[in-house]
């Protein structure tokens, strides 16, 4: 491989980090959500957290029922593509399930799992207001 293809690989790798990072946030929000209601934690009320958090999976529910590949996958492959290594069909939680728990649905099932995911952060709106930060002066 040339040095352009192992930066290109390089690359992709970065992406696919960021990838996971953003699906950890995704998830891993609405657990601290759930867990911080409970428990009574500020930073869960947080108005700027939750805006990202809400946006992250409205923009993974929206992309998914447009039938719009997620850009980090499509990324992530095309900088795989120019490294000359193989890459994956599908998008990318689609894959890693089924890489990780051999796990097969169709497009459509995951479609669900993500709008019902989506409707749970919707509904910690309402059981864990959010609220907003008074800055200090």
């Amino acid at each position: 491989m040339t040095s352009s293809g192992h930066l290109y690989l390089l690359a992709a790798d970065a992406i696919l980090v960021v990838h996971v990072l953003f699906v950890a946030f995704v998830i891993a929000g609405l657990l601290a959500v759930c867990i911080g209601g409970l428990r009574d934690w500020a930073w869960v009320r947080d108005l700027r957290f939750r805006v990202a958090h809400l946006l992250a999976i409205g923009f993974v529910v929206a992309e998914t029922w447009l039938g719009v590949p997620c850009p980090l996958t499509v990324w992530e492959m095309a900088l795989r593509a120019r490294a000359g290594h193989a890459t994956y069909a599908g998008d990318f939680v689609q894959h890693w399930l089924q890489a990780l728990l051999y796990y097969t649905a169709p497009g459509w099932a995951f479609a669900v799992a993500y709008s019902l995911f989506g409707a749970l952060v919707l509904a910690s709106w309402f059981l864990v207001p959010p609220r907003r930060v008074r800055g200090t002066r």
